[in-house]
Parts: C-alpha cells; structure tokens; sequence
C-alpha cells in the first residue's frame, strides 16, 4: 500500500464520520463541499474534515483510494458512501440519518 493509500486509510479508519472537502466546514471553497457540510451539520453528528486544497497528495490520492472522481466524499465507520449529489440524495430520503443512527456515530457537541 502506497503511502497516501496508508495515510488516507487512517485517517478514514480512525474517525466515525470523515468529509474529504475543498476548504473547511467554516469555509467551504466549492458549492459541493458547502452543501456536504450543510447536510452533515443538518443531521447533527460530529464529523472530521479533511482540506484537499492543502495536501495535492491526498487530493489526488482520495481519488484512486475511493475509485471515485470527484470531491466532496463522505465516508461513515470506515464506508465510502459517495460525493454530494448522492448525500443529498440520502439525505432527502432519510436514509443518511438512518445510516447515522445505525452505525452509532456520535452527536456534534454544541
């Protein structure tokens, strides 16, 4: 394994909910990052970001890790479940909150 593909992987390993986003939750840097925040937000649970703007190895690296081209991509327990448009997707049906409460992630404080 690469050492992207190992640094990747524990990232995604040793957090509940990862968001690999252009920017940062405060300052989203594309409307599908800004959407995947708002509906991660929206269903309350805590959640690590992961800034692709700053690291070109992991911007790239994500990419092949996932098998899927585009960023935003959210991964639950370790489970890669798409990029935004697919979010939102789950989201809208209630399947997203589902998917939370099931895996047992853990709430946002606040």
């Amino acid at each position: 394994m690469s050492d992207i593909n190992s640094r990747i992987s524990s990232i995604v390993g040793d957090n509940d909910v990862v968001l690999f986003m252009k920017g940062t939750p405060l300052f989203p840097q594309c409307g599908f990052s800004s959407r995947a925040v708002a509906i991660l937000d929206h269903c309350g649970v805590a959640y690590e970001s992961v800034d692709v703007l700053q690291d070109m190895e992991v911007r790239q690296g994500i990419k092949s890790f996932s098998d899927w081209p585009t960023i935003p991509q959210l991964y639950v327990k370790g489970e890669f479940l798409g990029g935004s448009d697919i979010m939102m997707e789950m989201f809208e049906a209630g399947e997203l909150q589902t998917i939370m409460d099931e895996k047992k992630v853990a709430k946002a404080e606040g």
